[in-house]
């Protein structure tokens, strides 16, 4: 079914925000056609064969590019024969079509084997994003890819540069997401243990010489994995890095050897620039980032990837060669790849995150004070022999009908009436020790005023191991404004709001919650839908890390019958 154009809102939004000289972008912008066969194909990605879920054959996926305005059509043919699917945008708003936000349980129902579903929708702000699957563990099999959206022609950008190039960063298992569901639901539990590669572009090398599962074979001539070439360098000219990160549980530190990077952009927004030596990136996020080719042009140089926040001593680091031209693609640098930051040094994960903030020339106002504030607290509870997440005592579970059809149809069975709570014992909870109680599972949402002003504080806690690890937490069909991050436990205090940066915030839609401290967020109910806000590690939103967000949904036009047909829905398909 072709879905509604959502252009004419998508413009007054724009006009507004905006400003007219980028509303001609609008009268300007193009459709743009995909048409996607998603299947199961045997792929090697690290030298090792296994069964990985592909568009058109390829994993990572085609990059979707587009400028600002356009319209983005994407026709999905579910060919995986005994499995569905969906697709996310990952930070497209979809003002206007909340459907197409690709999120079976919230959304939509899931696309069945078989099945052709077309999403259609508009590509409202300029920068770096990525889709992926959204539909049980999924993503961990492969599907995802990079999405880039130009400025219109006559907008000039707050940077310069010669050439740019996408770098899409992934760890990789060996054992199916299968196995990997399998574990994380079963009594006793079992994790699904530290990933055996870090990807760059969808490549990586595992040392053939190790055990594998005797289900598969290991191959290191295999064309699809090995060193190869991130891209080719002019000495003197700069480049534009958009890099995006789509790994399921690693938090990451991305260089390129002897060369510094002035990130420039993040989730697609402009930032007052900054340089570093370390990207530190986590699951969800984007980054823009500026290098110049200013080194030896003689030799070749080194790009890794390096897990942080976890002991990485079984996961090896993700290498690439950046090529100055003239020289061999595939020459391998003279010296010994880096090494990348200590992987448990967290106060240097913090400062980073404390450094991005909005450019001069294009911060977006943060509104001056909250409507609500929730104070969200993830605890790792084990409920009735199962290990779970759980958001101030409530383990997520998507219900068999997507909220957003039930909300829209008041099919008030389909889901829990009760609301969640909008904090936590703060004076009794110890956020060092694991959770006292063992909490319960459930489907309830937060209600949420319309064109109401929403803040957050995402609260840290020990795990029942007694660690606490980084979780970087998404928020859909938003951007929202990061206003600060903290050591310890939040005090909701006025002087702890006085603290926090409403001066010139970034403007992101993934942020990470830090091990033992706390995140504070800010954002606009002002988009009609129902819209997930988790935890981006792949097995913690599948063991309940997350919430659901109500705002305006009667405001939403009538849904199309194709997001519909499971659960209480199947009447109305």
């Amino acid at each position: 079914m072709m879905l509604p154009s959502p252009r004419p809102l998508v413009a007054a939004i724009l006009c507004l925000y905006l400003g007219s000289s980028l509303l001609l972008a609008v009268a300007d912008a193009k459709v743009r056609h995909y048409d996607w066969d998603i299947s199961y194909q045997k792929k090697s990605p690290d030298c090792f064969e296994k069964l990985a879920v592909t568009v058109n054959g390829e994993a990572p996926g085609p990059t979707i590019y587009a400028t600002q305005g356009d319209t983005v059509v994407v026709t999905v043919h579910n060919k995986l024969e005994t499995e569905n699917t969906a697709i996310h945008w990952h930070g497209i708003r979809q003002i206007d079509t909340p459907w197409a936000d690709g999120v079976a349980g919230v959304t939509q129902c899931p696309i069945l084997p078989g099945e052709t579903f077309t999403y259609r929708f508009v590509v409202d702000r300029a920068g770096t994003y990525m889709y992926h699957a959204h539909y049980g563990m999924q993503r961990v099999a492969g599907l995802n890819g990079m999405i880039v959206v130009s400025v219109p022609d006559g907008f000039v950008e707050p940077f310069t540069y010669d050439e740019e190039h996408t770098v899409l960063l992934e760890d990789w298992w060996h054992k199916s997401v299968y196995d990997q569901a399998t574990g994380l639901s079963a009594k006793p539990f079992v994790f699904v243990g530290e990933p055996q590669s870090l990807l760059i572009n969808g490549r990586g090398i595992f040392n053939c010489s190790k055990p594998v599962p005797a289900t598969g074979t290991c191959n290191t001539s295999s064309p699809d994995c090995g060193l190869r070439s991130l891209f080719t360098v002019v000495p003197g000219k700069t480049y534009l890095l958009r890099i995006g990160s789509l790994t399921s549980l690693s938090s990451l530190s991305f260089e390129i050897e002897g060369h510094s990077m002035t990130v420039v952009e993040a989730d697609g927004h402009y930032v007052r620039p900054f340089v570093v030596r370390n990207l530190f990136i986590y699951s969800g996020e984007t980054y823009s980032v500026l290098v110049k080719a200013d080194q030896d042009p003689r030799r070749n140089y080194w790009a890794t990837s390096h897990m942080v926040g976890r002991n990485a001593s079984t996961t090896p680091s993700g290498k690439a060669i950046v090529n100055y031209v003239g020289n061999d693609p595939q020459m391998t640098p003279p010296t010994a790849p880096t090494t990348g930051p200590p992987w448990n040094n967290t106060a240097i994960r913090v400062e980073q995150s404390r450094a991005i903030v909005a450019h001069p020339g294009y911060v977006v106002p943060a509104p001056a004070r909250a409507d609500r504030t929730l104070l969200l607290l993830n605890t790792q509870n084990n409920i009735d022999g199962h290990i779970k997440w759980t958001i101030n005592g409530v383990s997520l579970h998507f219900p068999a009908t997507p909220y957003l059809v039930s909300m829209k149809h008041g099919l008030t069975a389909a889901y829990d009436q009760r609301p969640p709570l909008d904090s936590y014992d703060l004076m009794g909870h110890d956020i060092s020790a694991p959770a006292p109680t063992n909490g319960t599972i459930g489907s309830p949402v937060y209600r949420l005023a319309f064109d109401s002003v929403v803040d957050v504080v995402l609260q840290n806690s020990n795990m029942l191991n007694n660690m606490s690890e980084t979780h970087p937490w998404h928020l859909h069909g938003h951007d929202f404004w990061v206003l600060g991050h903290g050591d310890g436990k939040f005090d909701p205090t006025a002087d702890a709001w006085r603290l926090l940066n409403v001066k010139d915030p970034i403007m992101k839609n993934t942020v990470p919650l830090h091990p033992d401290g706390w995140t504070a967020i800010r954002f606009h109910a002002n988009n009609p839908g129902v819209w997930l806000f988790h935890c981006h590690i792949e097995a913690h939103v599948f063991m309940g890390m997350g919430v659901v967000f109500e705002e305006g949904v009667e405001r939403v036009r009538r849904l199309p019958s194709s997001i519909m047909g499971c659960g209480h829905s199947k009447g109305l398909h």
